[in-house]
């Protein structure tokens, strides 16, 4: 079946500047991180008696691919606000592709559901975003601090541990079917599909 749009997906370590580079592609943005699960989800992963919010077990893969899937074929689609201070979702909202015959999804699972994405028809491109690994560790500690998003020695001690994962991650998301890419790499390939799409 042929979609009237199709989803590029996103992927990367935390606090590569997936969210910054997918508005540089100028295309519609879905928020792969708000399909986290709510805290009290009792199929949440646990690692050393704390929630792994970094195993993709602690995301719900199928309802965004479902999401995926509805914005593919209607072009609109109610979306969860996820509040990661809180950790749940605390509304949902309208999201529209506008017309576009592309979209991008973004988020540190996206690698997730390439294969699922690709085996319906949903998948345009699919990418791991890469970057050094210091400015990365910067990013992403300046990012959660002004976020808030828990204690600072916490939001320190969980980016060291981020930084000494970062090659595993990416090898990860390549082995799901991510091509790893630099942010121009991305925004090149992105502007090679949409001038190669039918409806573009």
């Amino acid at each position: 079946m042929e979609h009237p749009h199709r989803v590029v997906l996103l992927a990367g370590p935390s606090g590569s500047g997936k969210s910054y580079i997918a508005q540089q592609t100028g295309l519609p943005v879905l928020c792969l991180d708000d399909f986290y699960k709510d805290g009290d989800d009792p199929t949440l992963p646990q690692r050393n008696g704390q929630v792994d919010w970094e195993s993709p077990q602690s995301w719900d893969a199928l309802t965004a691919v479902e999401t995926i899937a509805r914005l593919a074929r209607d072009g609109r689609a109610d979306v969860p606000v996820y509040a990661i201070g809180a950790d749940r979702r605390v509304a949902t909202r309208p999201f529209d592709v506008d017309g576009s015959p592309l979209f991008v999804a973004e988020g540190i699972f996206a690698a997730e559901i390439v294969e699922e994405c690709r085996r319906r028809g949903l998948l345009a491109g699919a990418y791991a975003l890469r970057r050094p690994r210091g400015a990365t560790f910067l990013r992403r500690l300046a990012r959660d601090l002004a976020e808030q998003r828990k204690a600072p020695r916490v939001l320190v001690r969980r980016g060291v541990a981020l930084l000494r994962a970062e090659p595993a991650v990416l090898r990860r998301q390549m082995g799901l079917g991510a091509e790893a890419a630099r942010a121009r790499e991305v925004l090149r390939r992105v502007a090679g599909l949409l001038a190669g799409h039918p409806h573009g």
